[in-house]
């Protein structure tokens, strides 16, 4: 990118805190504002992250009802401020969301490494505006639903997968980048039977994306960060592996992994022995080139060889 693009780039975009100022929403809003497709971001082509261009910041001041429209859009509630929303005790509010009626946006783990799932509060308005959800919110809960609730049916962290699969995907701009996203939904088992070449499977590592919430390598929490994150059930493993290989072939066909070849080791001969004696050296760096040209000996290995000559004589 020359000098001139970057400060064009400059000129009619801002980071996304600044951004998230100039609309009157707190960070945490704006990022979930992203993810929802309610605000557009440009890539930094420079490598410096997403950036909001002015146009859009424009746009949305111009909205009708700025800024308390943009806020309600993205105002996410946990359970209690979500039952009062519907308008049903927490636990009612609990079993609905566990049978996927109401489907989580994004989760944190607490203090105590207890998953805190939140909700879009206006898709809550909209869910109990709805007459015909009317029988789920008072009286006894239906057969069909308790019989699962029984069964244990928690379907909060595949929603909730669902959902963040989509808006990952539209952050997408290439095969690569979407099997990348794919794999990230997978346990490593199955990626590797679907990528079984381990170049193209550290090339795909390349486009992972990160887990949402954050935990210390090996922890807990990490591991339980690591579950959600994991498609569990085997209808939803079949059906991202299947995308993922199809994708892949796609990928392939479009630009294939890059492949890494060894650089070539010179043996050098003993000083003793004008030979190596010893293992061959293993050289582990790697280039994209192909191996030099050999152009006969060093001028040390020449003297090298003067000397064994004369000692010999």
């Amino acid at each position: 990118m020359s000098g001139n693009t970057v400060t064009r780039l400059y000129a009619t975009s801002v980071a996304p805190g600044r951004a998230a100022r100039e609309l009157s929403l707190k960070r945490s809003e704006f990022d979930l504002g992203v993810h929802l497709g309610r605000i557009r971001t440009t890539p930094d082509e420079g490598g410096g992250g997403p950036r909001v261009a002015r146009a859009e910041i424009d746009r949305l001041r111009a909205e009708p009802g700025f800024p308390e429209i943009l806020r309600g859009q993205v105002h996410a509630v946990g359970t209690g401020e979500g039952a009062a929303i519907l308008e049903v005790p927490p636990t009612r509010f609990t079993r609905l969301a566990r049978v996927g009626l109401v489907v989580p946006v994004k989760f944190y783990l607490n203090r105590y490494r207890a998953v805190v799932w939140l909700y879009l509060a206006e898709e809550l308005r909209q869910f109990a505006a709805d007459r015909t959800n009317a029988f789920l919110l008072t009286g006894r809960t239906p057969e069909m639903l308790r019989s699962q609730l029984a069964a244990g049916v928690d379907l909060r962290p595949r929603n909730w997968r669902g959902r963040h699969l989509g808006f990952l995907l539209r952050q997408t701009e290439d095969p690569w980048q979407r099997a990348g996203v794919l794999a990230a939904f997978l346990g490593p088992p199955h990626v590797a039977e679907i990528v079984d070449d381990p170049y193209e499977r550290a090339h795909l590592n390349r486009f992972r994306p990160g887990p949402p919430a954050h935990g210390a390598p090996g922890s807990p929490a990490a591991q339980l960060i690591e579950k959600i994150m994991t498609a569990q059930d085997r209808d939803e493993i079949d059906w991202l592996s299947s995308d993922l290989a199809n994708t892949l072939a796609e990928a392939r066909a479009g630009r294939p992994a890059p492949r890494l070849f060894p650089k070539p080791v010179r043996q050098r001969p003993s000083p003793r022995y004008g030979r190596s004696d010893a293992p061959e050296a293993q050289d582990e760096s790697y280039a994209y080139d192909e191996p030099d040209a050999y152009d006969g000996p060093s001028p040390s290995t020449r003297g090298l060889f003067g000397w064994l000559r004369r000692r010999s004589g």
